[in-house]
């Protein structure tokens, strides 16, 4: 096993010619986003020990769906990592092994798409909204104009793909899942955008008032709509974030009902 020190996250910015990505299980790519993170958000603590990257795992900010996992299935998580080229290991200070990410390579990225995959890995599916400000923590991204030439990289890379129409509501999320989650993932999607569909919201009778009889102007008619449009909109991605932080709240409820029911077990209740 080598001993020589990682070279810095961010010096494996450039992507070989080729990606090497591949689907993976959750909790793989649950650590692999971990890896990421932690590079770019505490890079003074990283490479990752193996009880450090549990802990990430289990972390209960920045994370769906919340996990509670034993350093053995993470062990096993990284096994498949190192397998497929994805995670390399190093021998760390005191003897402890610790763990870096090879995803620029692996997955072909540049620097700010790195932080989006990241995300998503993290959190799975979410408004591009939410995944701007998300992202903008680990790499700048100013707005949505600035993400928007990131997403369509991403795309057509085969790395991300757009569950809802496209706009500031639309969902995305990584094609990293296995087949058999990803078609779940897709049809979670196809009802909610069907949902949002016929769900919409007739414009306000301020907005949509007739123009008086004689009026010498068809302006207002034509501002009149324009603002119904970008009304239905604003509505339309409102429910549509009010779905995303829905799923990550039942996801938080869940976890704590698992855990309350594990101390209870503990207790002899």
């Amino acid at each position: 096993m080598s001993t020589e020190a990682p070279a810095a996250d961010e010096s494996l910015s450039d992507p070989v010619t080729k990606a090497r990505w591949q689907p993976l299980e959750a909790l793989e790519r649950r650590v692999l986003g971990v890896l990421v993170e932690k590079a770019k958000t505490t890079p003074e603590n990283y490479p990752l020990s193996l009880n450090a990257l549990k802990n990430g795992c289990n972390q209960k900010n920045n994370r769906a769906p919340l996990m509670n996992v034993e350093e053995d299935q993470v062990d096993s998580a990284l096994e498949t990592l190192r397998r497929v080229g994805a995670v390399s290991e190093i021998q760390g200070s005191g003897r402890v092994n610790k763990f870096r990410h090879l995803a620029y390579e692996w997955l072909g990225v540049e620097k700010v798409e790195m932080a989006v995959m990241a995300e998503l890995l993290l959190r799975g599916a979410q408004t591009v909204g939410k995944l701007r400000g998300r992202a903008a923590r680990m790499e700048p991204i100013k707005d949505m104009t600035e993400l928007r030439p990131v997403l369509d990289s991403l795309v057509a890379k085969g790395l991300v793909q757009f569950l809802t129409p496209e706009g500031r509501g639309a969902i995305v999320t990584h094609t990293l899942y296995q087949d058999r989650e990803l078609d779940k993932v897709r049809r979670e999607a196809a009802a909610l955008g069907s949902a949002m569909e016929s769900s919409d919201v007739d414009p306000p009778a301020a907005v949509a008032r007739p123009i008086a009889s004689g009026s010498a102007s068809p302006a207002p008619r034509a501002e009149s709509s324009s603002e119904a449009a970008r009304l239905r909109d604003e509505v339309a991605d409102l429910k549509r974030e009010l779905t995303a932080l829905r799923s990550e709240f039942e996801s938080v409820t869940e976890q704590l009902r698992g855990e309350l029911a594990e101390l209870n077990r503990q207790l002899g209740n």
